[in-house]
């Protein structure tokens, strides 16, 4: 048998592809191993949105075939179309596929290896039957590139062809995941709002397609992995509004608060617009959390303007923020401007934004503790052999729990702050979930309760 590995870096985009590139090759007879197994073939599936995700992806081709001298790595994704637009190569790699060919990587690879290709033929690996995404929450990709060229992002360079799936396909496909065992669904693409008719869905917008999705038996959450503020349309808002299965939470990008250096990113909305947009999901979505990604150190960025995204996160009180500092992308507009801020100046934004939105993000959580919130177990935590999971609005929750419990829904009353989220007991109760919505229960409601594993 012809033995391949694989890993992954990035995105839920690249997430959803990796498994779909797996599929392909468990078709064509390969057999899928760990990516510290013994491999023939190790591919890997890069990124690379920053100069950090460049180096891992490249740490990841050269561990791989450090591990194992005969090994054939093949690399594909962003950073392999970047190698390839720039004209270069990656001396451990034997084979680089473009990103927008990288769902045909196992014909790459029959097509370059013919000695591969003769192996698998003869001696196919049986098709194994597994949970295709290891997760209790199944990653969908619905959409494909984007076009809106913020000056400092490398993305629609690697991803250009603008593309929906047809909504019918889409719908197929998480019929299937419901009827193994799936309850929730993250839609995932590079400009999901972009979603509709124009580049293939079919007819159907995101609004739409989610209101489809919901009619689905047996699926009980749907969300939205991140959306650009200007495509949270008032349709998509009354779905999120209406519609209990999808949850109350939504990760809009805000990159900076400041309306000259959004303009300078070439982003298409202003200060004012995200703090509208804020109050009017707050006052429309019951218990809604609004998380984000902001880069700090952009050329250009000076204190005040860093001052301006501060004053954003505190007016708009992010549930949970990625903070990432700029670095420059090979061809892009930004890289060629003046005022590049220094490292040291980037980290210390970095640190202090990151103080700030910690203390909003343990606000969000502690204003909950005493609530019964639903929430979806993904398996067992650490050293503490708690269970582990994410409530509708996107808290980690830890509590004692059996691991029968494992991708069920369960309703567990939130009691402690934790570093990541809450430390909460599992609840049994008869009440809580009616007509497919969760109505939260009084602190001291009557139920009954499993043991609770208190921390020292």
């Amino acid at each position: 048998m012809v033995r391949v590995a694989f890993a992954t870096l990035g995105c839920k985009v690249n997430q959803y592809e990796t498994q779909r590139i797996i599929d392909s090759f468990e078709e064509q007879g390969f057999a899928v191993v760990g990516f510290d197994e013994p491999a023939d073939l190790v591919v890997v599936n890069s990124c690379s949105v920053t100069q950090i995700a460049e180096r891992k992806s490249l740490q990841f081709v050269r561990r791989a075939a450090r591990q194992n001298p005969f090994t054939r790595v093949v690399l594909t994704g962003c950073f392999a179309q970047f190698t390839i637009l720039r004209g270069e190569t990656v001396a451990e790699a034997a084979l680089l596929v473009p990103n927008p060919d990288k769902m045909r990587t196992v014909h790459y690879v029959l097509e370059a290896f013919p000695d591969v290709r003769e192996h698998v033929a003869r001696d196919p690996a049986p098709r194994v039957l597994r949970n295709p995404y290891e997760r209790t929450r199944a990653v969908v990709k619905i959409q494909d590139g984007c076009d809106v060229r913020c000056s400092f992002c490398s993305i629609p360079y690697t991803r250009p062809r603008m593309f929906s799936r047809p909504a019918e396909e889409v719908l197929d496909e998480i019929r299937r995941l419901v009827d193994e065992g799936f309850r929730e669904v993250v839609l995932t693409g590079v400009l999901i709002g972009s979603y509709g008719k124009e580049t293939g869905s079919g007819g159907a917008d995101l609004a739409e397609l989610i209101r489809q999705m919901a009619r689905i038996e047996g699926l009980e959450r749907i969300r939205i992995s991140s959306i650009e503020l200007t495509q949270v349309t008032d349709r998509l808002i009354e779905v999120c509004a209406q519609e209990p299965k999808v949850c109350p939470h939504l990760h809009i990008p805000l990159q900076s608060g400041d309306d000259g250096v959004l303009e300078a990113m070439n982003r298409p909305y202003r200060q004012q617009d995200v703090l509208n947009l804020a109050e009017k999901l707050y006052a429309k979505i019951p218990d809604l959390a609004i998380t984000t990604d902001i880069m700090v150190g952009f050329p250009g960025e000076d204190e005040d303007a860093f001052r301006q995204t501060c004053r954003v996160v505190e007016q708009v009180r992010y549930a949970r923020a990625h903070i990432f500092r700029y670095s420059p992308r090979p061809g892009t507009p930004a890289e060629r401007m003046a005022d590049q801020a220094p490292d040291a100046e980037k980290e210390r934004r970095s640190r202090e934004l990151a103080e700030v939105c910690r203390q909003y993000r343990e606000q969000f959580v502690q204003q909950r503790l005493g609530r019964v919130v639903r929430v979806l177990v993904e398996g067992k935590q650490g050293k503490d052999g708690l269970m582990r999971g994410l409530t509708d609005n996107y808290i980690p929750v830890e509590f004692a729990g059996g691991s029968h419990l494992g991708g069920r829904l369960v309703m567990v009353r939130l009691l402690e702050l934790t570093d990541d989220g809450a430390l909460g007991e599992l609840v049994t109760t008869s009440g809580g979930l009616e007509d497919g919505r969760l109505h939260l229960l009084p602190h001291r409601a009557e139920t009954d309760s499993v043991h609770l594993r208190v921390r020292g």
